[in-house]
């Protein structure tokens, strides 16, 4: 399926790794001039190494100068997606978890989308095809025990994904979520090990998959969907948990 995205712009945050790399690769093989946008200069090179024409911008996505003055130097948008993001303390109930831990996933995950995407609408309501997708997670509709801060901004990113596209349906402007179940990244590896995703007694999906979702949505052949979320979790939480 032609997805028609030949020829647009698209910024992309949390670009240096993870989900934020596969989406940027993955735009920039459908003929997408993407703008690259992580606070590891390092990484975002290896990412544009696979994205001709990429714009690259280091920043801290929840510092509303560094954000702004990035955005400052982008001239069109037709889409954004909102991949930055940490997981925050792994395995501590909250009585363990300092308040610095707390607000730290609540500004990547939640604070962070809100700044980039308040510098970016100007540049989207130019586009006759703006399309917002933000990352969320099967955590924001399922907890796992210790992980509560991350369940919480989760949570958070699929209801301000929401609310953004009923403000917005008057620009033609689409926000969409995606949350998937667990990914294998950098991150993932990190809180789980590397055992834990190589011999997993669980479904693992690759980031690969991840940006092939967030690709369709980013497209025109999606321009009915908004104000959705994309639970991509093999089916986890359609099942009973009534033991017959």
């Amino acid at each position: 399926m032609d997805l028609q995205l030949s020829g647009t712009t698209a910024l992309v945050t949390g670009a240096g790794s993870g989900i934020g790399r596969a989406v940027a690769l993955a735009l920039a093989a459908e003929g997408v001039r993407v703008v690259l946008l992580d606070r590891d200069g390092a990484a975002l090179a290896r990412t544009a190494s696979g994205c001709p024409g990429a714009l690259l911008l280091v920043a801290d996505v929840t510092d509303e100068a560094q954000v702004a003055s990035a955005l400052a130097r982008v001239d069109r948008l037709d889409a954004v997606v909102c991949c930055a993001g940490i997981s925050g303390p792994v395995g501590a109930g909250i009585e363990d978890v300092s308040l610095a831990e707390w607000n730290a996933v609540l500004s990547v995950n939640v604070t962070g989308p809100f700044l980039v995407l308040r510098a970016a609408l100007p540049l989207l309501r130019a586009s006759a095809t703006a399309s917002v997708v933000l990352i969320s997670s099967d955590s924001a509709f399922v907890a796992s025990p210790g992980m509560a801060p991350y369940c919480a901004s989760k949570a958070a990113l699929v209801q301000f994904g929401r609310a953004l596209s009923v403000d917005l349906a008057d620009t033609g402007i689409r926000v969409n979520t995606v949350a998937p179940s667990v990914v294998d990244t950098p991150m993932s590896r990190g809180d789980l090990g590397d055992t834990a995703l190589d011999e997993a007694a669980f479904p693992v999906q690759t980031a690969d998959e991840v940006a092939a979702h967030v690709s369709y949505l980013l497209s025109p052949r999606s321009r009915a969907v908004n104000g959705t979320t994309l639970l991509s979790d093999f089916g986890y939480t359609a099942r009973s948990g009534f033991p017959a």
